[in-house]
Parts: C-alpha cells; sequence; structure tokens
C-alpha cells in the first residue's frame, strides 16, 4: 500500500514534465532530432511511392484514398484533441492522464464498431466491394493507435524527442518493408493497408515501453473535465480541416472514377503528404516548449520566428523545383505511367508554397491556449476548400487542384490577421519573416521555367541542376533582407553544430 503510494506522488511529480532548465537545450536538440527522424519518414514516404507506384496498379492506390476519407472521418473523434490537451497543460497529474487514456480507449472502441457498421455503407457508395472490405478492416488500426495515443503524448510533453524520433523512424521502416513484402508476394491493396497496421502496431508498442507509464483503473477525475473541453476546439478544427483534406478524393473518386482518383492520390502523395509530414512532427518540439514560454512573450515571439523561416528555407526551394519540373520529376519518380499526374502536381505545389508557411500557425493557436479561435478559423478553410473543391470539378482532378491552390492563396492573409491579433507573434511579425523566402521561391519558378531547355536532358541531371539553382536563388533573395540573413545564420550554427554532434 505505501509503496504503491508512493510509486502514485512520484509519477505525479516528476514522470510528465521535461527536466528543471533544459527547454532551451530540449528545443534545440528536439529539432535535429526530430528532423533526422524526419528525414527517415520522408525517406520511406518517397520509396513508398516509388516502390509501391510500380508494384501496384493505379486502381489499387484508388481504393485506398476511397477508403481513407472514411477512416479520416472516424479518426477524427478517436483523439479528441486530448494528446495536445496532456502535451498543453502546464500541471497535470497521473489521475488526469489515466483518466484521458481510458477516454481514448473507450471512443476507439465504439468508433471501430462505427467503422465496421459503415463498411458495407462505404462499398454502395463507391460502387466497389474492396472499399467496404478495406474500411471494417481499419477498425482494427484504430484501437491500435488509440491505445498509444497518451503514452505518445506523454513523451512528447517531457521533450523526449530522441526517443520520439527513434520510434517514428522504426515504425515507418516496419511499415514500409511490410508494404514492400507484402506487394511483391500478393500485389494489391492490401499491401497497403499491411503496412500501415505494421506502423501503427510498432509506434504503440514502442510508446508504452519508452514512456514508462501504465494506466491504472478506469477512474473520472474533476481536472479532466477542463482538459476535454480543451480538446474539443483541437477536435473541432479537425473535424472542418477533414473536409479540407478528404471531399476532395470523395468527389473525384464518385463524379471521376478510380483512376482519375488514383493519379490526384500519387501527385497529393509526392508533394503535399511529405510537406505535412515536415510541419507535423515540429510540433511536438514547438508546441510543448511554446507552451512553457507563454508568460514570456519576447522569448516566445523568438522562439518562432526563430524556427518558422527555418522550415520555409527548407522546404520551399524544393517545392519550386517540383513545380517548374513537374513533368520530369513525375515520371522519373514514379514511372512513365504516372505522367497524367505531372499537371495535377503541379497545381497542387502552388499550395504546397503556402502550406509550409500557414501550417505552423497552429502551433500558436495550441499553445495560446485558443483551441476555439482554431476551430473557428477551420470551418473557415473547410467552407473555402469545399467551394473550390465544387468550382474545379467539372475540370476534373486538375481543376480541383488548381481551384484548391487558388484558396490558399486567399485564405493566408485572412489567417495571418486573425492569429496575430492576439499573442505574441503579429501578422507583421510573420509577413517580414516569410517574405523572403516565400518570394525567392515564386521567382526560382520562374527562373527555372525560362532555363528549362538549357538543362541537361537525362532527368537525374536536369533535376539535381535544377534544385541546386533553386535553392541558390532563394538563398541569395533571401540574403538581401535582414530577417532573410538572421535566419540563414541561424542555419550555419544548426549546421555547425550538427556537424561538432556528428564528430
Amino acid at each position: 500500500m505505501h509503496r504503491f503510494g508512493k510509486a502514485l506522488v512520484a509519477q505525479d511529480s516528476t514522470i510528465f514534465d521535461p527536466p528543471a532548465g533544459s527547454l532551451g537545450r530540449s528545443v534545440g536538440r528536439g529539432a535535429l532530432m526530430t528532423g533526422g527522424a524526419q528525414t527517415v519518414r520522408l525517406a520511406c514516404q518517397f520509396a513508398s511511392v516509388i516502390v509501391l507506384s510500380r508494384l501496384l496498379a493505379p486502381e489499387d492506390f484508388g481504393i485506398v484514398a476511397m477508403a481513407a476519407p472514411v477512416m479520416g472521418f472516424v479518426g477524427l473523434f478517436q483523439d479528441l484533441g486530448l494528446m495536445q490537451a496532456t502535451v498543453q497543460k502546464k500541471h497535470i497529474t497521473h489521475a488526469e492522464v489515466n483518466a484521458l487514456f481510458w477516454i481514448n480507449m473507450g471512443i476507439s472502441a465504439l468508433l471501430a464498431g462505427i467503422l465496421i457498421l459503415a463498411s458495407p455503407l462505404a462499398a454502395r457508395f463507391y460502387e466497389e466491394p474492396g472499399v467496404g472490405l478495406l474500411v471494417a478492416a481499419l477498425s482494427l488500426q484504430i484501437l491500435v493507435s488509440g491505445a498509444g495515443g497518451q503514452h505518445h503524448a506523454i513523451l512528447n510533453r517531457r521533450m523526449q524527442f530522441g526517443r520520439l524520433a527513434v520510434l517514428d523512424s522504426v515504425s515507418a521502416v516496419v511499415g514500409l518493408g511490410v508494404a514492400i513484402v507484402w506487394a511483391l508476394v500478393d500485389p494489391g491493396y492490401w499491401a497497403l493497408y499491411a503496412g500501415g497496421l505494421a506502423t501503427a502496431i510498432t509506434a504503440t508498442v514502442m510508446a508504452w515501453a519508452a514512456s514508462g507509464w501504465r494506466p491504472g483503473w478506469p477512474r473520472w477525475v474533476a481536472g479532466a473535465g477542463g482538459l476535454v473541453n480543451f480538446g474539443a476546439g483541437i477536435t473541432g478544427f479537425n473535424f472542418a480541416n477533414f473536409f479540407a483534406r478528404n471531399l476532395d478524393n470523395v468527389l473525384i473518386g464518385r463524379y471521376r472514377g478510380n483512376e482519375e482518383l488514383g493519379l490526384y492520390d500519387r501527385a497529393y502523395k509526392l508533394l503535399l503528404f511529405p510537406l505535412q509530414q515536415v510541419t507535423n512532427p515540429l510540433s511536438r518540439v514547438m508546441v510543448p516548449a511554446l507552451s512553457r514560454m507563454t508568460d514570456e512573450p519576447h522569448r516566445y515571439r523568438h522562439a518562432y520566428l526563430r524556427v518558422a523561416p527555418l522550415l520555409l528555407l527548407v522546404t520551399l526551394p524544393g517545392v519550386a523545383l517540383a513545380i517548374a519540373m513537374a513533368d520530369v520529376l513525375v515520371p522519373f519518380a514514379l514511372g512513365q505511367q504516372w505522367a497524367g499526374s505531372a499537371l495535377i502536381f503541379q497545381a497542387l505545389g502552388f499550395a504546397g508554397l503556402l502550406q509550409s508557411l500557414n501550417n505552423p500557425s497552429g502551433w500558436l493557436f495550441i499553445s495560446q491556449g485558443r483551441s476555439a479561435e482554431f476551430m473557428r478559423w477551420g470551418i473557415v478553410t473547410a467552407l473555402t476548400s469545399v467551394a473550390a473543391f465544387v468550382i474545379g470539378l467539372p475540370y476534373g482532378a486538375y481543376g480541383v487542384a488548381l481551384a484548391y491552390a487558388v484558396s490558399e492563396y486567399l485564405r493566408t492573409p485572412l489567417l495571418w490577421l486573425y492569429v496575430g491579433r492576439r499573442g505574441p507573434v503579429g501578422a507583421g511579425d510573420m509577413a517580414r519573416a516569410a517574405f523572403p523566402f516565400v518570394v525567392g521561391a515564386h521567382l526560382a519558378i520562374g527562373l527555372l521555367w525560362v532555363i528549362r531547355p538549357h538543362l541537361p536532358d537525362a532527368p537525374l541531371s536536369a533535376l539535381i541542376l535544377g534544385t541546386l539553382l533553386s535553392y541558390s536563388l532563394v538563398i541569395a533573395f533571401a540574403a538581401l533582407f535582414e530577417p532573410g540573413r538572421r535566419t540563414l545564420r541561424e542555419c550555419l550554427r544548426l549546421l555547425r553544430r550538427q556537424s561538432v554532434i556528428a564528430v
């Protein structure tokens, strides 16, 4: 009895928080570790796109893309924002985390049942039996992921980014390996399902082992109510954002068929999905760090304006290259049979230019406890995106992609005026920090279009040279402005530090 009581007190006082005085070191080290893990994940993503696109048919990807919105919609309610609530709350107890764990598990079980019941409806809607079987099978993935949610949140809150980096890297490699082996043995959409399930199982098992936390018996505590209310705002945003991310697949699949949807899905996966995979893991570093700086506005602003422009420097020149040379990149990466995705890929690329700027705004909403405002902005994004999809649909998948890119340009200034009206980071701060890289990327697109006839005929040589030119131009343009020079200096400091660590 006494031994159990002492263990519980120890958990309440130490297990959920990072060591005192480690914040500064954790942010820098966490960014490097997260970047390394994300490199592995992106490599696996690109390998998956390239290898599996050669092993499987467009129709297989189309079936998975048809099932994805159903899974995505149900998955919106699995976490209920409770992982972010665990990370964001300044002081949290074992009893509160335990209550959130069992809420997650109960919701996951309920949603798994809903997926099984909804599977015949999905098959009937798409007139494709395989979609129904896949939707039912995805219920298992819901249960597995739900079991590890709070354990991931604990690692994130503790800023144990090294353990999270290993977890992410290993699970990505395992999932890729399972998918490729399955596709070699039995080519079909089940290979993609098997890879996703293997990733989820590996991540959950490793999170339990790495966190060291174990849930007790189900029990409600008073403090859980505030956490659920905070999570409701996050869930509201995710619910609205779901339509912005998935209704394009639903509409294209329903009205244009699974082959055109397969082309659209491959273009999306090759560009926008990797960009989201860069931004989302960084939230593991930034949200807990910023949440502990809310009482120090100058430090908060400095931290955000230090990291966000670095993200733009890393991603935007690559996106510019992808837009300008889409007709070379897509067949080279996926095979000639996917050349029809090039125009779609190019249109989505323009949306990607601004998503690298806009996605990190979520760090500000969440760390400042503004989940209700985050939800309202999600509703605006959903409505404008759905309008864009409907406008573009008569022109096929390319029309949907182009209209979506236009909507991203129209929303961007409104987003930063909205998020910057409160808190340490204003719209002007972000405009000054982002201008050199956003404008530089657009200039790089123009330059590559002009010199394109003079690049080598060999695809690999052309892409390498185009990449060097794109990054060089963006860096040169950024160096003309003080915010750009500050970011370049910060990048050099990080590279030197990484070199020292490597040695």
